[in-house]
């Protein structure tokens, strides 16, 4: 009978705590991930960008960075009543984590297994209150803004006074932290690099701001550590699990953080829990980009350490914010003066360098750059009195000036804009005779080809090899027509095609376990050509599948409903011809969650997708029709 009493006690305790984690949303941040994906096409690009970027940093510099960054940061408060207009005490006490967990001077840390403090690592980033806003007047570094809204979401509407909420301060100069009631008990959101200047930041519900000595009021979840997990994702680390749902074959791109199924709940210390063949030590739940209780969390690992470093070296996605004076008091600084005599220099159709005259006081210089044309300015900085800029638009005429950096962090006004001009782009198609499968020219994976379609009827292929890393990602920039990308599997099967309408890039991803000899055709869209401008081929190998991105393609051969779906989707199609026509449904991870052929008749053709097995959230149906290929999104909710 005893035994019996104590069995119904433990069950009741697991339904419990299973209930208590269902009405828990610990993190957004991937949520976000995608409708950024889905809303802005740039943010994919600028994702993968970034994300390259790190990978050749981090593989460049393994000593890291040999400095310390700085981060001035501004706290939001938005409230509706007055719980959620939570105290200074709180705020620096949040604060107070920051600094300690990035610099693992957490006195909860030693509550880490063994094993894994081995690779703990001081990230060596300090979070300092902003003393200066935009304007260059004094700050708290604390704003209080009263709303009518009862709360938020994860829909950034918190980020804009116009929704109720508070408008961002400048990014690359602060960390914009949130503070508000976002209800549906949801804990924090962040933006990954790569988004939008007027949403970049933090959100975390009021209820989790804190700390040891000045806690927040949500029970398991009120050390601060919302604040800490989200400020990761703000620094390019993803869920330790890789968010590839309760499989093992998600990645945190980090190679000492441990394979690992799902999220964590609840504070296991020190049990081992192993997932995914990763014993002896199994899951690194102590990482603070787990879903663990606040104190259970206790470190960051020296490969989400390089990420995060990456952000700040020199062409780095953050590297704007090493020249915030948002930690300076207004006139903490002395005369900083204007460069002057800005000329360019060896200027040519994708390049130039950009000098100037020294200015007395200055240290280095923060430099911009844009398209007459265009709105936005690209930055960049140099400590010396010349930078060299790449990626330039042939026959363009291009702007740009540069703003003195002095001691103790004050800067001068930008100096008066100068501008050049990019002369027209010239090359010869060093590949031909390439204008047959058989006549293919070998290239290698990595490596930009420039190459001409000379005339209305050139077509020119090229073969390259996966053999060791199967997954492949084909590119077509710079194109100066409508041209066609078209990619052969070792069979010589067309696998998949892009067909962006203009001179809008093409892009091909393709997950495959497939290996050997692969071919690409390009060829111009109704005789399209340019005799005198090249494209530029780029062929990429993984041993991890490439995020599946939505190319800009002719969507309307397929429509699916409803979408969003529960159970069932219905997709309606039209086929050039009686015969088979093959569906492959991805997730975002760009991993194969089902493939189907079915016998379609040339028109119009339906068919039903079972849905029943898949987890919410976002997919993408891939339709092969013969040499033809169609991608369309979808999204599962219950």
């Amino acid at each position: 009978m005893k035994q019996s009493v104590l069995s119904a006690v433990a069950l009741m305790l697991c339904m419990h705590f299973a209930m208590a984690q269902e009405s828990i949303n610990r993190c957004a941040a991937t949520e976000v991930d995608q409708r950024l994906r889905l809303e802005d096409p740039n943010y994919s690009i600028n994702r993968d960008q970034i994300e390259q970027y790190t990978q050749n940093w981090i593989a460049a510099h393994p000593e890291g960075l040999r400095t310390v960054v700085t981060i001035p940061v501004v706290f939001h408060v938005v409230y509706n009543t007055t719980s959620e207009n939570i105290s200074d005490d709180r705020i620096l006490e949040q604060l107070n984590v920051l600094n300690n967990d990035y610099r693992k001077l957490n006195s909860d840390f030693s509550s880490a297994r063994a094993v894994f403090q081995a690779v703990a690592a001081d990230c060596e980033i300090n979070f300092c209150l902003a003393q200066q806003d935009p304007s260059g007047n004094a700050t708290t570094g604390i704003v209080r803004v009263s709303t009518t809204k009862t709360s938020f979401s994860s829909n950034d509407d918190v980020k804009k006074t116009s929704k109720g909420g508070d408008d961002i301060w400048n990014r690359d100069s602060y960390l914009n932290i949130w503070i508000c009631d976002l209800g549906s008990g949801l804990l924090g959101y962040a933006q990954f690099p790569g988004g939008s200047a007027t949403t970049d930041g933090v959100v975390v519900d009021y209820a989790t701001v804190g700390g040891p000595n000045a806690p927040g009021t949500m029970n398991s979840y009120d050390l601060g550590r919302s604040a800490t997990h989200e400020v990761g994702h703000w620094l390019n680390c993803y869920h330790i699990w890789g968010d590839d749902g309760n499989g093992c074959n998600g990645s945190d791109q980090v190679s000492d953080t441990p394979n690992q199924a799902d999220e964590t709940y609840g504070c296991p210390l020190p049990t081992i829990r192993i997932s995914c063949t990763n014993g002896p030590d199994g899951d690194m739940y102590e990482n603070y980009m787990d879903y663990t209780d606040d104190a259970c969390m206790v470190m960051f690992s020296a490969g989400q350490k390089s990420r995060m470093q990456a952000l700040f070296a020199q062409g780095g996605s953050r590297a704007a914010m090493l020249n915030s004076i948002g930690c300076t008091a207004p006139g903490g600084g002395g005369t900083c003066n204007t460069p002057t005599g800005l000329f360019s220099t060896g200027v040519t159709s994708s390049s130039a360098t950009l000098n100037w005259g020294a200015a007395v006081g200055a240290i280095s210089y923060n430099v911009e750059y844009k398209l007459s044309s265009s709105g936005t300015w690209t930055a960049t900085t140099s400590t010396t009195t010349s930078k060299s800029i790449t990626g330039l638009t042939a026959n363009a005429s291009y702007d740009f000036h540069v703003q003195s950096v002095c001691s103790g962090g004050t800067t001068s006004s930008f100096s008066a804009v100068a501008n050049f001009s990019t002369p027209p782009a010239t090359c010869s198609d060093i590949l031909e005779p390439n204008n047959s499968k058989s006549a293919a020219k070998g290239i290698s994976t990595g490596v930009d080809n420039k190459a001409l379609i000379a005339t209305s009827s050139d077509v020119d292929f090229y073969s390259f090899s996966n053999v060791g890393a199967p997954n492949i990602k084909v590119s077509m920039t710079t194109l100066p027509a409508n041209y066609n990308l078209t990619l052969f599997n070792p069979s010589g099967t067309s696998v998949a095609t892009s067909k962006n309408s203009g001179t809008t890039d093409e892009l091909i991803t393709y997950n495959t376990a497939v290996t050997g000899t692969y071919k690409v055709k390009v060829n111009g869209a109704s005789g399209a050509f340019d005799a005198s401008n090249c494209y530029t081929l780029r062929a990429d190998v993984s041993s991890s599948p490439w995020r599946v991105v939505e190319q800009s393609l002719d969507l309307s051969s397929i429509t699916l409903a409803p979408n969003p779906a529960q159970s069932r989707i219905q997709v309606s199609y039209n086929s050039d011809e009686d015969g088979a026509v093959r569906f492959n449904v991805y997730n975002m991870m760009g991993q194969l969650m089902t493939t189907m052929t079915t016998a379609a008749a040339e028109g119009s053709n339906t068919m039903d997708l079972d849905l029943s097995s898949f987890r919410n959230g976002f997919y993408l149906i891939e339709m092969v029709n013969g040499d033809n290929v169609v991608r369309s999104k979808f999204e599962v909710a219950r």
